[in-house]
């Protein structure tokens, strides 16, 4: 039998093929693709900031600021500023309320959380525990890390539910572990 000359390369032709052929169908299938989205920016704090500060206004400031920071929003202190009476370090929470208070005046009653913010006596231990189910707003305002806006959130819970414990103070917004860690031991749920 005589073979002809296009055997050879229709052979290495036919060979290449096959091998490419195995190639391509033992190939791993690409799954698909992941679409990364950047994590949501969160909603900033609104604090309203008073007293002895250049612009006394409501400002929006990033998540974990400091007093130090709404100061600095607010324009820095005034001349007549009890600069030693604000604690610069202290967190802000969303709602709160800074009154930077004139030299050698107190500090203004009722503020919210102008009694956390400022360097204040702790509270007399004959107003505590206070009874969370009928506690006045202001005396809600006195615990600390609960400001005009929580108070009021405290109160609104409370008309549509009333506390069994004070474990369930944890059910209003803006009340964590952490914020309710540092009030237990002030509050009481009479029965």
């Amino acid at each position: 039998m005589k073979k002809t000359w296009w055997s050879l390369p229709l052979g290495m032709m036919l060979g290449l093929l096959t091998a490419g052929l195995v190639l391509l169908m033992s190939r791993p299938s690409r799954g698909a693709s992941v679409l990364l989205r950047p994590p949501p920016t969160p909603l900033p704090l609104v604090i309203a900031v008073d007293g002895c500060v250049r612009s006394p206004g409501v400002y929006a400031l990033p998540r974990n600021s400091r007093v130090r920071d709404a100061v600095q929003a607010a324009g820095g202190y005034t001349a007549e500023a009890d600069t030693r009476a604000v604690n610069l370090a202290a967190a802000l929470e969303d709602g709160d309320h800074l009154i930077v208070p004139e030299r050698g005046q107190p500090a203004p009653a009722g503020a919210g959380q102008t009694q956390d913010l400022l360097r204040s006596p702790t509270p007399a231990s004959d107003r505590f525990p206070i009874d969370i189910n009928h506690a006045s707003q202001e005396e809600l305002e006195s615990l600390p890390g609960i400001g005009p806006v929580t108070a009021e959130k405290i109160i609104r819970y409370r008309e549509e539910q009333p506390f069994t414990m004070i474990e369930e103070i944890q059910k209003v917004p803006g009340i964590g572990p952490a914020t309710y860690q540092e009030i237990r031991s002030l509050i009481r749920v009479d029965k």
